[in-house]
């Protein structure tokens, strides 16, 4: 048997002071008177109301334990498995160039998969999740942690503008490889998000796959936007109007990257469609993570409390009738 809130059991010390209370209270209201001689009560036993005249403070005091135990909330425990936790060390990669303000997703792509990525992120609560971002360039906006409460703060902060705008495809998943080498985990995983083609940076995507390959690493890529034209935003002379630009996505690549390191591409054309991807990926990946431990809780508070109750109403009828004090 547990306690939901063992410290209310350290009021049970004061049934203590309460009983020394009452044994200097009881001497003090004792009524006495002299004798010359006591030969005329010897013989003569006390009745058993004598004996059980403290009956009703005892009862008061066990009430009192009971309650107090109440509060505390016993609850018997049944612990079905308790294995050790074998979570994923798993690293996203997301694209934050220009062309991921396209708004064929709403209400725009970037935003769309950060929303995707941390409704992913908070169902994989024993996962070591890293956060990486590029566009020219690359830079680790998160490391690997387990305090998923910071990487999603980090996430929320991620907007297009960080870094130099582009497409370094290889350059972000070389990164993502490098968060993920020295992991002693027995699955390793890279979530490549972007909508367009290698554009910028000195490692070719196919390299960094390579790279990813030779360290056990799987990569699942992710393709992100409609076939044809999308509306997006294009800076011009007279402000930032909205164009329809030509989806342009590397999708023979991203093949074959997935295909190199055991992973698999996607392409999402809607928001929903980028949902239903991550959903795969979970499923496809929960199989590697071990149960910590699988508990079942039973409330134990209904059985003191009516006992109390009852032990409640017994004192009080003794000392409103068999033991009843006549001042």
């Amino acid at each position: 048997m547990e306690f939901a809130h063992p410290g209310y059991l350290y009021l049970l010390l004061l049934i203590l002071p309460l009983a020394v209370w009452y044994v200097i209270r009881l001497s003090k209201t004792q009524a006495s008177f002299k004798l010359a001689s006591t030969d005329a009560f010897k013989g003569i036993r006390p009745g058993l109301k004598v004996y059980m005249r403290h009956l009703p403070f005892v009862l008061r005091m066990i009430s009192i334990a009971l309650v107090i135990i109440v509060i505390a909330r016993p609850q018997a425990v049944n612990s079905w498995e308790e294995t050790e936790t074998q979570g994923i060390d798993m690293v996203m990669a997301l694209d934050v160039s220009g062309s991921m303000l396209a708004q064929d997703l709403k209400p725009d792509r970037l935003q769309a998969a950060k929303k995707v990525a941390a409704e992913f992120i908070t169902d994989r609560q024993n996962d070591n999740i890293g956060l990486v971002i590029f566009a020219g360039e690359s830079f680790t906006q998160c490391p690997l942690t387990t305090d998923h409460k910071v990487l999603l703060n980090l996430l929320n902060d991620v907007d297009f503008g960080l870094i130099e705008d582009g497409t370094a495809i290889g350059l972000g998943l070389a990164n993502a490889v490098n968060r993920l080498k020295d992991s002693e985990s027995e699955s390793k995983v890279v979530i490549l998000l972007t909508d367009g083609t290698n554009n910028r940076g000195q490692i070719a995507p196919l390299t960094a796959a390579d790279l990813a390959r030779s360290y056990g690493i799987r990569v699942y890529t992710v393709g992100v936007g409609t076939k044809g034209m999308a509306p997006t935003p294009v800076q011009t002379p007279f402000g930032i109007r909205m164009q329809n630009m030509q989806v342009d996505i590397d999708e023979k690549t991203l093949t074959e990257i997935a295909a190199l390191t055991g992973g698999q591409y996607f392409r999402a054309e809607d928001t929903e469609g980028l949902r239903n991807i991550y959903h795969e990926i979970d499923e496809m990946e929960k199989y590697l993570i071990s149960v910590q431990n699988v508990t079942r809780r039973q409330e134990l508070f209904l059985p003191f409390a009516l006992l109390a109750l009852a032990l409640m109403v017994v004192e009080l009828l003794l000392r409103r009738t068999w033991l009843r004090n006549i001042p």
